[in-house]
Protein backbone atom coordinates (compact mmCIF):
# COMPACT_ATOMS: atom_id res chain seq x y z
CA UNK A 1 0.00 0.00 0.00
CA UNK A 2 2.63 2.27 0.88
CA UNK A 3 4.57 1.86 -2.48
CA UNK A 4 1.41 2.45 -4.45
CA UNK A 5 1.04 5.85 -2.79
CA UNK A 6 4.36 6.78 -3.18
CA UNK A 7 4.62 6.01 -7.27
CA UNK A 8 1.24 7.86 -7.37
CA UNK A 9 2.16 10.94 -5.54
CA UNK A 10 6.04 10.93 -7.32
CA UNK A 11 3.88 10.37 -10.52
CA UNK A 12 1.73 13.51 -9.58
CA UNK A 13 4.53 15.86 -8.52
CA UNK A 14 6.58 15.17 -12.00
CA UNK A 15 3.19 16.13 -14.19
CA UNK A 16 2.61 19.09 -11.75
CA UNK A 17 6.33 20.07 -12.05
CA UNK A 18 6.17 19.69 -16.11
CA UNK A 19 2.73 21.85 -16.29
CA UNK A 20 4.03 24.53 -14.14
CA UNK A 21 7.35 25.00 -16.12
CA UNK A 22 4.81 24.86 -19.20
CA UNK A 23 2.64 27.66 -17.10
CA UNK A 24 5.65 30.02 -17.10
CA UNK A 25 7.17 29.22 -20.68
CA UNK A 26 3.87 30.16 -21.68
CA UNK A 27 3.08 32.79 -19.24
CA UNK A 28 6.17 34.60 -20.14
CA UNK A 29 5.72 34.65 -23.58
CA UNK A 30 2.04 35.95 -23.12
CA UNK A 31 3.97 38.86 -21.33
CA UNK A 32 6.06 39.71 -24.30
CA UNK A 33 3.35 39.92 -26.03
CA UNK A 34 1.82 42.59 -23.91
CA UNK A 35 4.89 44.70 -24.15
CA UNK A 36 5.14 44.27 -27.86
CA UNK A 37 1.75 45.10 -28.72
CA UNK A 38 1.75 47.88 -25.79
CA UNK A 39 4.51 49.62 -27.60
CA UNK A 40 3.00 49.36 -31.01
CA UNK A 41 -0.02 51.28 -29.91
CA UNK A 42 -2.50 48.24 -28.43
CA UNK A 43 -4.78 49.34 -25.63
CA UNK A 44 -4.92 47.26 -22.13
CA UNK A 45 -8.75 46.81 -22.84
CA UNK A 46 -8.28 45.45 -26.16
CA UNK A 47 -5.54 42.82 -24.86
CA UNK A 48 -7.36 41.89 -21.19
CA UNK A 49 -10.61 41.09 -23.59
CA UNK A 50 -8.35 38.58 -25.88
CA UNK A 51 -6.75 37.39 -23.22
CA UNK A 52 -9.45 36.64 -21.13
CA UNK A 53 -7.49 39.17 -18.37
CA UNK A 54 -7.73 41.95 -16.46
CA UNK A 55 -7.53 45.30 -17.48
CA UNK A 56 -5.37 46.24 -14.47
CA UNK A 57 -3.34 43.23 -14.97
CA UNK A 58 -2.66 43.64 -18.54
CA UNK A 59 -1.70 47.77 -17.97
CA UNK A 60 0.69 46.73 -14.58
CA UNK A 61 2.38 44.17 -17.13
CA UNK A 62 2.82 46.47 -20.38
CA UNK A 63 2.59 49.89 -19.04
CA UNK A 64 2.38 52.76 -21.54
CA UNK A 65 5.00 53.84 -22.68
CA UNK A 66 4.42 57.06 -23.88
CA UNK A 67 3.92 58.06 -20.10
CA UNK A 68 7.02 56.46 -19.05
CA UNK A 69 8.88 58.98 -21.26
CA UNK A 70 6.72 61.84 -20.50
CA UNK A 71 7.19 61.31 -16.48
CA UNK A 72 11.03 61.05 -17.48
CA UNK A 73 11.05 64.02 -19.60
CA UNK A 74 8.83 65.91 -16.35
CA UNK A 75 11.93 65.20 -14.20
CA UNK A 76 14.51 66.47 -16.35
CA UNK A 77 12.82 69.56 -16.60
CA UNK A 78 12.16 70.06 -13.19
CA UNK A 79 15.97 68.98 -12.69
CA UNK A 80 17.31 71.39 -14.61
Amino acid sequence: MTSDAETQIREATRKREKSKAAFERDDAALRELFVTWRAQGVGPSDMARWSGMTREWVAKIAPDPKRARDINAARNIADS
